[in-house]
């Protein structure tokens, strides 16, 4: 685990919060480089499916030429949901890091609504919650208040 990631992550959410998207950011890290990121573009692309981890996974399959990810860890500033996790899976991520918990969609943790790495499925990755955890909450509340 490496800071520096969730920092790039951080500074990716501020991107969506600037452009009026949910601040979310997240980047895929191999072999100790930055090899896909992504943020929120949900209201840009007028798709639900263009969460941060979406994004960022789609851009280091397409790097690395493959779709199928091990070796590889994600670091995203909220947790992912149940769609993104699966994406995860089915990506085949050895890692998952993330900053704050999300008590009504998190899909990770033992404390969340879900935690579908625990269901039965094939090589889930290793979860690691709560990393830089503040940060990553307070853009997400200060984005919150300012909207409404």
């Amino acid at each position: 685990m490496d800071k520096k990631f969730m920092e790039r992550a951080i500074t990716l959410a501020k991107t969506a919060a600037a452009q009026g998207e949910v601040p979310v950011g997240a980047v895929v890290v191999r072999d100790g480089k930055i090899i896909g990121e992504g943020y929120n573009r949900c209201e840009e692309l007028s798709s639900p499916t263009a969460h941060a981890e979406i994004m960022a996974i789609n851009a280091a399959a397409k790097t690395q030429k493959d779709w199928r990810l091990g070796g590889c860890s994600l670091y995203v500033t909220l947790e992912p949901c149940p769609m993104c996790a699966g994406a995860i899976l089915g990506a085949r991520l050895d890692e998952v890091v993330f900053g704050a918990f999300d008590n009504r969609a998190g899909s990770c943790a033992n404390e969340s609504v879900v935690n579908l790495f625990s269901l039965g499925y094939e090589n889930p990755p290793t979860v690691y919650g709560g990393i830089m955890e503040e940060e990553c909450k307070t853009i997400l509340r200060e984005f919150f208040e300012k909207r409404r």
